[in-house]
Formats: C-alpha cells, sequence, structure tokens
C-alpha cells in the first residue's frame, strides 16, 4: 500500500524549473560571510581581529611577566638584607667558625 501511494505521488508531481527567493540573505551580528576561523585563513577581517587579538594578549603576558621579575626582585633584595643580617649577628658571637 505504501509504496503505491508513493509512486503515484511522484508521478503526478510535476517538475520544478527554477525557484526564486524574494527575500534579502540576512546574517546575525557579526557574521562576515566568510568562512569560520576554524580552518581556513577566512577573510581580511577576521585575519586582523585575530592579529589584533594575538598582540593583545602578547602585552597583557610582557606586563604579567615585567611585573613578576619586579616582585622577583624585590624578593631577592629582601633575601640579601636577611642573609646580611643574619651574618652580622652571627659574627658578634664569636666562635670557632668565625
Amino acid at each position: 500500500m505504501l509504496r503505491t501511494t508513493v509512486t503515484k505521488a511522484a508521478a503526478f508531481r510535476p517538475l520544478r524549473t527554477a525557484t526564486f527567493t524574494t527575500t534579502a540573505r540576512t546574517m546575525g551580528e557579526g557574521d562576515t560571510g566568510a568562512p569560520p576561523k576554524m580552518g581556513g585563513q577566512g577573510d581580511a577581517f577576521q585575519r586582523r581581529e585575530k592579529a589584533n587579538e594575538d598582540y593583545t594578549i602578547r602585552q597583557r603576558e610582557k606586563e604579567k611577566l615585567l611585573s613578576l621579575k619586579k616582585k622577583l626582585a624585590e624578593q631577592q633584595q629582601h633575601l640579601d638584607r636577611l642573609s646580611a643580617h643574619i651574618d652580622e649577628i652571627t659574627k658578634d658571637q664569636g666562635g670557632e667558625k668565625n
């Protein structure tokens, strides 16, 4: 029964030659019409945007590294002062090793 229904429906349907649409193609916010960032190169806007994001990330990492180096130098100075203070205290105690 199903087979005969399908073949009859296919036989009576006229062939469509062309379809036309009257609506404009709409894009969501941020769509550029280029392939997604996964894989291919994308369009110039995507490449420029990625380059700007990479540059910003590198700048932030550079600032973080500089602040860490500054903190490390401060800690090293503090350790040097403590070491000098310990040497000063032990020097006054005398003994065979001093």
